[in-house]
């Protein structure tokens, strides 16, 4: 199995038409509608991509914004989790790299040929869509890279939802990172990799359940953050360029209990917790804490549980 992430634009004009590409057949019907973006190279942040992925696929120069959703298509051993971006366009011809490009009406897109990433961004059911396939029955998550040969350093990269969860009290909830692990006794937001087959709203809420033992209401995607570490140390001491993605999402818990970790024993876990917001400046946080603090407002997450 193959684990993949993209980065994809979703450009609008005033009249609500979507910007949208396909490939140009000669004396054939045409393909099938895109959304302009693809695969993201290894250690891009994914809303870098997104600008240099739809100019190069549409011919317009964009301005990307905040990510509206996170989504994953798996299909043929490979799982794709894609980011999907508001952009606007700034300058440029309208001419793609070997693609026809077009303004299209969302009601035209929908009834023609489109891809699932289309679907998302039109906010259409599309079995293609992770969560609507059966999941792999061998090993689901991505692993780490084998070994490397000598002088040489494995490349890994990884994707994984988070959540920002609060209860009514206004209280966070944390999950401290066991020793061992990259980041070992700090606390960190409850979440993980997203699984073959999982889309990554689904895997936020197994993953906080996992971890804290919570039923949480995912809500909002709030950011998408990325980080690219050139000499991370890989589970078998060896070096690994390691680039690392994360959906964060808004997360409320209306029935709050006794954090606890429900994963089998020597996973990454090793406790939760409810926190008062107070009490955070004393902890010592992960980075990814401390990014979403800066976007969040506790007390308005509070009062949606």
């Amino acid at each position: 199995m193959q684990f993949r992430i993209a980065a994809y634009g979703e450009v609008r004009d005033e009249s609500g038409r979507v910007l949208l590409t396909r490939r140009k057949r000669a004396g054939r019907e045409a393909g099938p509608w895109h959304l302009p973006g693809g695969v993201i190279d290894h250690g891009e942040p994914p809303k870098r991509a997104a600008e240099r992925l739809v100019s190069e696929h549409t011919g317009y120069e964009v301005v990307v914004g905040a990510p509206l959703e996170a989504v994953a298509v798996a299909r043929r051993g490979v799982h794709t989790n894609a980011i999907v971006y508001a952009a606007d366009v700034k300058e440029g011809t309208g001419h793609g790299s070997g693609e026809s490009v077009e303004w299209v009406e969302p009601e035209r897109a929908a009834a023609e040929s489109h891809s699932p990433f289309v679907s998302a961004c039109l906010g259409l059911e599309d079995e293609r869509l992770a969560g609507a396939v059966v999941k792999a029955p061998q090993e689901t998550r991505p692993v780490p890279p084998a070994k490397a040969k000598k002088g040489r350093r494995r490349r890994g990269q990884r994707f994984g939802a988070y959540g920002v969860v609060a209860d009514g009290a206004g209280r966070i909830l944390l999950a401290r990172i066991a020793e061992g692990y990259p980041g070992g006794g700090t606390w960190h937001l409850p979440g993980g990799g997203v699984d073959f087959g999982e889309s990554p709203r689904a895997a936020v809420s197994r993953e906080i359940y996992e971890e804290t033992g919570q039923e949480a209401l995912v809500g909002d995607l709030l950011n998408v953050t990325s980080f690219r570490h050139r000499r991370a140390i890989g589970p078998e001491g060896y070096p690994l360029d390691w680039h690392g993605v994360r959906a964060i999402y808004s997360a409320t818990v209306p029935d709050p209990s006794a954090a606890q970790v429900v994963e089998a024993a020597g996973g990454s876990t090793s406790e939760s917790r409810w926190w008062d917001a107070a009490a955070l400046d004393d902890l010592p946080l992960s980075a990814a804490v401390e990014d979403a603090l800066q976007v969040v407002d506790l007390k308005n997450l509070a009062a949606q549980a």
